[in-house]
């Protein structure tokens, strides 16, 4: 067992560590990321985690913390977020990386993934299994207005996440699909002009009303290695916090669904736990035109169609459907 390990678990517990085993969830050298399970002597068991990113850090760390507690106020479970013994989230030294430290109780659950095979965002029947209980969910932390941290989620929009995104994700999504665009045959210039134009204009417009729009802190990454189950395949909670932060409710939904009916649905059922405003209502179309239109998913169906005009014209033809289709949203929102 490696004595980093055993020195790092010693700063927040006296149990003394029988068992490691290591998680690597990295993305590369500027985002190091280690993850423990460690089996004490005693018998407990518990996750150490350690973070050498842009993004993690002590301060942040807190707002993780303080966001799991609000849910499990709610009734749902997440994993307590550990301090070290002297009430600190300390750094420390392994592996070659200065790394932010901190540990979690282990969780009595399993996540999505583990128990079914199919890709959780791709699966429907998997997903309306559980789509009221996610939303009643995060529709009722969207309703308590939380405001104890200005770090944005992941999902943030008009601003970025952390210090090396040089953009929010659906901008660089956006300048991504108009790369490929441009690469396209002469006899699409004229579509995918006004594409763009038809993007820019709705974003311009949406950026002085999305400000004005409630926010709540989130959780803020639904997959199905985070959504946890019972033994009887029932709903619990969530755990993994760490693109965590504060967020307006409805770009939280709209990223998070897919299809117009997708969100329409999770519009409905948020409707019941959540007030939408008239502000909201009148944003929702906007953010959809905003979220959705050049989403990477746009962007690869732009790719994958080459050099045959006939899927060229149609991604081009749903792209701006997407973007000038007249969709009732707020007839959902209670």
């Amino acid at each position: 067992m490696h004595e980093e390990i055993k020195e790092i678990f010693s700063l927040f517990f006296d149990d003394t560590p029988n068992e490691v085993r290591l998680i690597d969830t990295s993305r590369g050298d500027a985002d190091f990321r280690a993850t423990f399970i460690i089996g004490t002597s005693l018998g407990s068991k518990y996750v150490l985690k350690l973070a050498d990113n842009d993004f993690t850090f002590p301060e942040k760390i807190s707002v993780w913390q303080r966001t799991a507690e609000e849910y499990r106020k709610l009734g749902y479970y997440c994993p307590r977020i550990f301090r070290d013994k002297s009430g600190q989230f300390p750094m420390v030294d392994y592996n070659g990386h200065r790394c932010a430290a901190y540990a979690e109780e282990y969780a009595p659950f399993h996540p999505v993934e583990d128990r079914f095979s199919e890709d959780y965002g791709q699966n429907e029947e998997l997903y309306n299994r559980y789509r009221r209980d996610i939303w009643r969910m995060t529709a009722r932390v969207a309703s308590l207005y939380l405001d104890y941290t200005e770090y944005p989620s992941a999902y943030c929009l008009f601003e970025t996440f952390c210090p090396s995104d040089k953009t929010d994700e659906v901008l660089e999504n956006a300048i991504a699909w108009k790369q490929t665009a441009d690469t396209l045959p002469e006899e699409f210039a004229e579509q995918t002009e006004r594409i763009w134009r038809l993007w820019t204009e709705n974003r311009a417009a949406l950026e002085p009303i999305y400000k004005k729009l409630p926010t709540s802190v989130f959780q803020a990454d639904l997959n199905a290695s985070n959504i946890l189950l019972n033994d009887e395949g029932g709903f619990v909670g969530v755990y993994d916090f760490n693109l965590c932060g504060r967020d307006v409710f409805l770009n939280y939904l709209i990223r998070e669904n897919n299809g117009v009916s997708g969100i329409c649905e999770a519009l409905k059922i948020a409707s019941e736990y959540y007030r939408f405003s008239d502000i909201e209502k009148h944003a929702a179309l906007m953010l959809y035109r905003c979220l959705k239109p050049l989403w990477y998913t746009r962007v690869q169906a732009l790719k994958k169609a080459g050099d045959d005009p006939d899927a060229i014209r149609i991604c081009l033809n749903e792209t701006e459907k997407a973007l000038t289709a007249p969709i009732n949203f707020s007839e959902y929102m209670g």
